[in-house]
């Protein structure tokens, strides 16, 4: 018992969730079948110590601050990681910092949320691991793209193309694929998907209108995060001389 909450049935859950995974990709021979389980549990153990450093500063603006720091340098090394090359720690780094700064900025200044340091932490949160998927799927697709047309790329430059016009339109479609999960979330909210934070704002004691409101607000501020990030991925990568080495 923890505060009145019995862990164990959690505990049960989520290890048997973590097992069908792995059984699913056994069946299927599928490489990195344990990769879901240990990222299950990796991120239980994670969710319980943030839940209790969180508990603690919850109401500081300054460590709150530290706090969403923390989380932007994690999130671009794993970008870096996900993406590789020289440059990407710079591309990322930037990339997913505008994107976030952007969205949040807008939201706290047209008033569409209080400027509270819970709201701080939550939207700041959210945006910063959304820029962070959605930076990942575009410098990939980018690279990936690139190394697919290799050929049409190097008969763009052979013609006299710059090294940016000759991937604009490979650019171009991987900002627009990068962008596809966050549009399909928001286009089938209420219908096909009830959204964490709007469930975790009912539980949390708001209303349904008012978690709706809080709700769309994050899915907007998504989708403004992601455009600018994925947008700044292919400014950044856009010009290519050489045939770029897709990342593991």
């Amino acid at each position: 018992m923890t505060g009145g909450i019995d862990l164990l049935p959690t505990v049960i859950g989520v290890l048997v969730l973590a097992a069908v995974a792995t059984a699913a990709l056994l069946l299927f021979r599928v490489p990195g079948r344990w990769t879901p389980a240990l990222a299950v549990i990796r991120g239980a153990v994670q969710l319980a110590v943030i839940s209790v450093i969180l508990t603690g500063i919850v109401s500081q603006p300054a460590w709150i601050g530290v706090a969403l720091l923390v989380m932007f340098g994690i999130a671009t090394g794993v970008a870096v990681r996900r993406t590789g090359g020289a440059r990407s720690v710079l591309v990322m780094a930037t990339s997913i910092g505008a994107g976030a700064v952007v969205s949040i900025g807008t939201v706290f200044a047209t008033g569409a949320l209080q400027p509270t340091p819970r709201y701080l932490l939550a939207i700041g949160a959210i945006l910063i691991g959304n820029s962070m998927s959605i930076a990942t799927l575009a410098g990939r697709r980018f690279t990936a793209s690139v190394v697919d047309r290799w050929e049409e790329v190097e008969g763009w430059l052979a013609l006299g193309a710059t090294p940016r016009r000759s991937t604009l339109e490979l650019a171009r479609r991987a900002v627009r694929e990068s962008l596809i999960p966050s549009i399909d979330q928001t286009k089938t909210t209420g219908l096909v998907v009830l959204p964490g934070a709007f469930v975790g704002a009912i539980f949390g004691g708001l209303s349904p209108l008012d978690a709706g409101r809080f709700q769309i607000v994050v899915l907007a501020a998504i989708m403004a995060a992601g455009s600018v990030t994925a947008v700044l991925i292919a400014t950044w990568l856009g010009p290519v001389r050489t045939k770029p080495v897709i990342a593991a």
